[in-house]
């Protein structure tokens, strides 16, 4: 399906494709790929109807098959895995357009393909034999989780989803399987919590050679209330605001540390909780941090706890009458889970979170 048609520049080709790699003819029935070279740079740019294009290159890292890379911390693990020279092959529904591929993004001679595949992400390919999966793969990283924690969203993507690749991973010989789970799961109570925890212990005894990476908390959901106190509204804390703490680690990092799990041999078969450096920072201080920072003095208001636990019980209580009201009841579990347990290492000999022994990273 590939016509090579001379251009001007003598190190550069177009390549015609009647069917652009693992993408239906009809949704995209002209695709112009550019592969240019130069001395020190070589760059993929799509030129009309873009892109569910794949760039094919040979490289001398692992082939990846990557799921969730659209998120916040996947885009940042797909970035880290290309630095490490691999080639990366996307699961994903559609491509947004900040991420299509630019001139200026794609690193040196030796940069890795980034290969791009519209699919249903929650399901296997039933034909492998049609690119990108024609080829072999090394492993599998997965960013991909459910968007709400509800119920059945999370038995769906958080458990059975990571299931059925784990079963085709297997089924097709791929050898390593890194998953992006949360801390939280030490202590399980939230539906989420149970569903993530039953996919480990699925990969844990699969035979695959696994690294279940469990972050602290990310800086974009602690980044909340940023909008509120601009506006000069007070900063919400629950109880005395010291309750909790976490150690939030940074979307390049932990993208970073995800990548590492593919080569550094101490994080094999391991589950790896992860911070960021620096001291834990509670809600309070979260505040006092924002408030310095627009150089006004700090204002914060005191929820008491037991409002949410009003909350909580009206909802489960309108939940007998409505699904809405039920999920709407779960969601503030959610809520209340996250307002009274820190994201930090639990110590179940002491039965208390300890921040020294949180292993950070970045």
């Amino acid at each position: 399906d590939l016509q090579t048609q001379k251009c001007q520049d003598p190190k550069a080709r177009i390549l015609k494709t009647k069917r652009p790699f693992g993408v239906n003819h009809a949704e995209f029935p002209k695709t112009h790929v550019r592969f240019a070279d130069s001395e020190s740079s070589l760059w993929v740019m799509a030129i009309g109807e873009p892109l569910g294009v794949g760039v094919i290159k040979e490289v001398s890292g692992m082939r990846i098959l990557m799921l969730g890379a659209t998120g916040t911390i996947g885009q940042a693990t797909v970035q880290a895995l290309l630095s490490h020279g691999h080639e990366v092959v996307c699961v994903v529904r559609q491509i947004p357009q900040r991420l299509m591929p630019k001139p200026h993004e794609t690193g040196s001679v030796a940069s890795p393909a980034l290969i791009w595949h519209v699919a249903d992400p929650l399901h296997p390919p039933m034909n492998s034999e049609d690119a990108p999966f024609d080829q072999p793969l090394d492993a599998i990283v997965s960013c991909m989780a459910s968007r709400s924690g509800m119920p059945k969203d999370a038995w769906a993507v958080d458990c059975q989803a990571h299931l059925d690749w784990l079963a085709w991973a297997k089924s097709k010989g791929v050898k390593q399987f890194v998953v992006l789970s949360a801390i939280c799961v030490q202590k399980p109570k939230l539906a989420f919590q149970h569903a993530k925890l039953a996919f480990e212990k699925a990969l844990i005894d699969s035979g695959l050679n696994y690294s279940i990476v469990r972050p602290t908390a990310f800086y974009k959901s602690l980044s909340g209330q940023v909008a509120r106190v601009q506006q000069g509204k007070p900063f919400l804390v629950f109880g005395r605001g010291d309750l909790t703490a976490c150690k939030p680690i940074a979307d390049e990092d932990l993208g970073e540390f995800m990548a590492l799990c593919l080569t550094d041999v101490h994080k094999h078969r391991a589950i790896l909780p992860i911070g960021g450096p620096g001291h834990a920072i509670t809600p309070l201080a979260q505040a006092d941090m924002l408030f310095e920072l627009i150089s006004k003095p700090p204002k914060v208001r005191h929820v008491p706890l037991v409002l949410l636990d009003i909350i909580i019980a009206s909802l489960r209580f309108l939940g007998f009458f409505s699904r809405q009201w039920s999920d709407k009841a779960e969601l503030a579990c959610i809520g209340r889970y996250y307002a009274t347990e820190s994201m930090l290492l639990w110590d179940s000999q002491k039965q208390a979170y300890d921040e020294e022994a949180t292993p950070t990273f970045g």
